[in-house]
């Protein structure tokens, strides 16, 4: 029995986003929808310790959480048919509700997608799509979000809040939207799905060094948007994108869980289906448009690193060149210093430090940890050991993932020897 709360946490992390999905589109209430998906759980710690856990952990929940979800709409119901009767109108009987019993298991498409759609609504800003997505779909804390998007907390709260708030309201639609409407929500759908995947790839908290269950979740999603938008160049390169990096997953981490940096991965570890995979679907986005985009750029990186068979191998020109055209493109302090990196691997550390060092919005990536750690880097291959171990304290004082924290703090010990 003591494992049953492990048991419970992992499922309800997994499950979560699909809860919260369904809830939404039953209740039309993004806010009510977690709610209720947390009263699940909560409902489960109760209850699986006395009888044991159920045959089927996930169907548990999204009863429990359905049921929940009828009896809030039921209780509505009553409060608005006593309106009625005070106001003179006629009301339906329930005939709703039961409509909606009846109808609530059919098959209508997948909810997750449903919802990443619903969050990237017009009457959002940008920002606020996918920080609610990050909130809903990958279950990441305010300050998590706060510090993927390089902003104070409390503000990031209070976005988030304000963004539920806004879906709640008549006429928020939570189903995949067609046509015009479709293709107006696209980038911003891509832009989430990037980002779930990337909190799999790098979780900005926490204790393991990857998440391969969101990761997987943004290239389920992905390949499913694919699918839906086969002639839609940029979501074959995110998909791309996503596999080639994916593929690597075996080799990022080591049996004891802990990072494992590029140069020294086994390489025979990586996942050659998956590299298959991820080259196919950029061949066909090249193939679909001339001028590449913000996804298909990074996938054209990505395939630089999974063509080399030996780190020595890496085509580092290309993926300097690539880069640069990645920053004309989306000139983001972010990018410029990815840029910066690849010209230090391709023309030397001085080259990566005099970049860095005259980045525009340099004070934006003051409390971002790549930053300290990329000048680390360029200062120890320059030999300048006591900098570059300042840089890298630096750089694990600010990680906020602990395995990240290990690995730099491993980099600031080999300054020393």
């Amino acid at each position: 029995m003591q494992d049953i709360p492990r048991l419970i946490d992992t499922v309800f992390r997994i499950e979560r986003p699909r809860l919260i999905a369904t809830l939404a589109r039953m209740l039309r209430d993004a806010a009510l929808a977690e709610d209720i998906a947390q009263d699940a759980m909560t409902q489960a710690l109760i209850d699986w310790p006395k009888r044991g856990p159920p045959a089927s952990p996930q169907a548990w929940l999204m009863a429990t959480a359905k049921r929940r979800a009828i009896d809030h709409l039921r209780h509505v119901r009553m409060a608005e048919k006593k309106h009625l009767k005070l106001a003179g109108a006629e009301d339906d009987g329930g005939a709703a509700i039961a409509a909606l019993e009846a109808s609530i298991d059919d098959d209508v498409g997948d909810e997750v997608l449903s919802l990443i759609f619903t969050a990237c609504h017009p009457a959002l800003t940008p920002d606020a799509r996918a920080a609610l997505t990050l909130k809903l779909v990958c279950g990441l804390t305010s300050a998590e979000i706060a510090r993927a998007f390089l902003i104070a907390e409390p503000t990031m709260a209070q976005r988030i809040v304000r963004a539920k708030a806004t879906l709640s309201r008549p006429g928020a639609d939570y189903e995949i939207p067609r046509g015009a409407e479709l293709e107006r929500r696209l980038g911003s759908v891509l832009e989430v799905i990037y980002l779930i995947f990337n909190e799999g790839y790098a979780p900005t908290g926490g204790n393991a060094a990857l998440r391969a269950d969101l990761a997987g979740e943004a290239r389920r999603l992905g390949r499913m948007l694919a699918a839906r938008l086969p002639n839609e160049a940029e979501a074959l390169a995110l998909l791309a994108l996503m596999d080639l990096q994916a593929s690597r997953f075996a080799a990022r981490v080591d049996a004891d869980g802990n990072l494992v940096a590029l140069p020294e991965q086994d390489r025979s570890r990586w996942d050659r289906f998956l590299i298959h995979q991820g080259l196919t679907s950029l061949e066909r986005a090249r193939s679909l448009a001339s001028k590449p985009g913000f996804y298909r750029l990074q996938a054209e990186i990505a395939a630089c690193h999974a063509r080399a068979r030996r780190w020595e191998d890496t085509d580092w020109p290309k993926i300097e060149t690539t880069y640069a055209a990645l920053l004309a493109l989306n000139p983001s302090p972010v990018v410029a210093l990815n840029h910066a990196i690849s010209a230090g691997m391709a023309r030397g550390p001085a080259v990566a430090l005099e970049l860095i060092d005259g980045m525009d919005g340099l004070q934006d990536l003051e409390a971002h940890a790549p930053l300290h750690a990329a000048r680390g880097d360029a200062l120890f291959r320059l030999g300048r050991w006591r900098e570059a171990e300042r840089a890298f304290e630096t750089a694990a004082r600010l990680a906020s993932n602990n395995r990240e924290r290990d690995f730099l703090a491993a980099r600031q010990a080999q300054c020393r020897n």
